[in-house]
């Protein structure tokens, strides 16, 4: 079907910056909204950042002026560069794509959702 891969977690200072990748691969016709989530033990998975395919970027209020999202659409390719990164930032972040595609032995088209299997980022004080 389709699969979403990220790379780019780890573990950094407060302030410091990392970058988040996560690229589709699969029978893809095309990509609507990609996006970030993050989510803490004990706590829902929340929106941190997404973007519609030609649209403006949208952030969880946490974020704005620290987090960049953009997305390469040849690569099917959403990066989230993280800067002045917070304690409170620590989180498994998971990529989400809409995604139109073509199933496994059908000549048809669907569209789902889909997940990426998550990254750690954790930033210390």
């Amino acid at each position: 079907q389709v699969q979403l891969v990220e790379s780019g977690g780890g573990s950094v200072q407060a302030g410091g910056s990392l970058r988040l990748s996560c690229t589709a691969s699969g029978s893809i016709f095309s990509i609507n909204v990609m996006g970030w989530y993050r989510q803490v033990p004990g706590k829902q998975r929340e929106s941190v950042a997404s973007i519609i395919s030609g649209g403006s970027p949208n952030y969880v209020d946490s974020v704005k002026g620290r987090f960049t999202i953009s997305r390469d659409n040849a690569k099917n390719t959403v990066y989230l560069q993280m800067a002045s990164l917070k304690p409170e930032d620590t989180a498994v972040y998971y990529c989400n794509a809409d995604v139109t595609y073509r199933p496994r032995g059908s000549f048809l088209r669907a569209t789902g959702g889909f997940w990426g299997q998550g990254t750690q980022v954790t930033v210390h004080s």
